[in-house]
């Protein structure tokens, strides 16, 4: 377990040391501006001082009698690529670049455009970027990371507190506003994560105070950033679709036994049977609370031979409820209890 652990924290050292800067740019960008006509030697220089402002270096202005070409030449100096910028001056506040228009007031933005340029190269020779803005193996290895086990009991614990010592265990920074600590304080975490990844147990503890966790390339690594959940915002889900089919990882679900209920609450059959399999058990208050659902209501199955996984499905139905099987980043499976009814 320990050399496991060694090993994501060395994979994390490569990607998550957000705060270090890089030894040296992939590569090199030399800019160079054209101004349309003859030019302005008052514009260049206007452009010029909101450039270095804005450390912009290794720039070029000169004048043209023609019509300037907007693109970028890749070419290469001692086994580095240098990617030559050209962009058109219109007036002394629109410059025309590759990435679209800027004002001098926009320099700082122009130059992250040409910091990123430097990185990751042209777009059309970037690997495609998928979930949260990282590519395949940047996500891949920012789940390993979240794969880390939670260290320390949460049971009745603080919610705050919870989300603050899960986030002192990663190797990354987590970014957590005071209005965030303030709406998590004086609430507690019901469950135990112990045991849980740190991914999926950061998201579950944030969720029902209304806010989600959100992982953002930073420099050549990441940062996680606890932000309050909104309409169309991606988030850090509380949990996954298991790579491995339910029978291999809960072969118990599907053995039959002799079944009988009879009022007994639904959080007591839940919690009995996830026991019996080893597997966690995480509520979705949630939809629970928006659908007025009761985890204490008795549910009951008539005396008969069954698998525990239909049992459950049968008796959280007469509550309003269904289980899903989740998986966290480390694969370990649980029951994730929902509504029945669409959030």
């Amino acid at each position: 377990m320990q050399h496991a652990i060694l090993l994501i924290l060395l994979i994390a050292a490569t990607i998550v040391a957000a705060d270090a800067p890089a030894a040296r740019a992939d590569g090199e960008v030399r800019l160079e501006l054209v101004g349309e006509g003859r030019g302005s030697p008052l514009v260049f220089q206007q452009w010029s001082q909101a450039l270095g402002q804005a450390g912009v270096r290794n720039v070029r202005i000169r004048s043209t009698g023609g019509a300037a070409r907007v693109g970028i030449e890749t070419q290469e100096f001692a086994g580095r690529p240098v990617y030559v910028v050209t962009g058109v001056i219109r007036s002394a506040d629109e410059l025309i670049l590759p990435s679209g228009r800027y004002r001098r007031s926009d320099a700082a933005r122009l130059k992250q455009w040409l910091d990123d340029l430097a990185e990751r190269g042209p777009e059309s020779r970037r690997e495609p970027l998928g979930p949260f803005g990282f590519t395949a193996e940047q996500f891949d290895a920012l789940r390993q990371v979240l794969a880390l086990p939670v260290t320390t009991s949460t049971a009745d614990a603080d919610r705050a507190e919870v989300v603050q010592q899960i986030g002192r265990q990663l190797p990354m920074p987590l970014q957590i506003d005071a209005d965030a600590v303030a709406a998590l304080r004086n609430d507690k975490v019901a469950e135990e994560l112990s045991g849980l990844a740190c991914g999926t147990a950061l998201a579950y503890a944030l969720r029902p105070a209304g806010y989600g966790l959100v992982p953002r390339p930073q420099g050549r690594g990441a940062a996680l950033a606890v932000v309050r959940m909104r309409q169309g915002l991606d988030i850090w889900p509380v949990g996954w679709e298991p790579e491995r089919p339910t029978r291999d990882s809960l072969p118990g679900l599907y053995e039959f036994h002799n079944v009988n209920i009879q009022g007994v609450s639904a959080e007591r059959v839940v919690n009995v049977i996830a026991e019996k399999l080893a597997a966690p058990v995480l509520i979705d208050h949630n939809a629970s609370a928006r659908h007025g659902l009761d985890l204490q209501k008795p549910v009951s199955h008539p005396s008969g031979r069954t698998t525990y996984g239909m049992a459950l499905r049968k008796m959280l139905f007469q509550a309003g409820l269904k289980y899903d099987i989740r998986a966290d980043e480390a694969g370990k499976p649980f029951f994730w209890i929902t509504s029945v009814k669409p959030m």
